[in-house]
């Protein structure tokens, strides 16, 4: 394995790691219920996806 000659510093170390952030998902709102649900995933609320049914979900009682 390759073994650094020098040390590298915390600040040059911390440069290179600035672009590694956390970020917040872009929501979207279900065209059906109008529930907030992530870009490109299925709506928990009412199993729609882009205007058709995806999961069939039971009716709540």
């Amino acid at each position: 394995m390759a073994h650094p000659k020098h040390k590298i510093s915390k600040t040059r170390r911390d440069k290179r790691r600035t672009h590694y952030k956390a970020s917040f998902k872009t929501l979207a709102k279900c065209s059906n219920c109008g529930a907030a649900h992530e870009y490109h995933t299925v709506c928990p609320e009412c199993g729609f996806y882009r205007g058709q049914v995806a999961i069939e979900k039971k009716e709540a009682l």
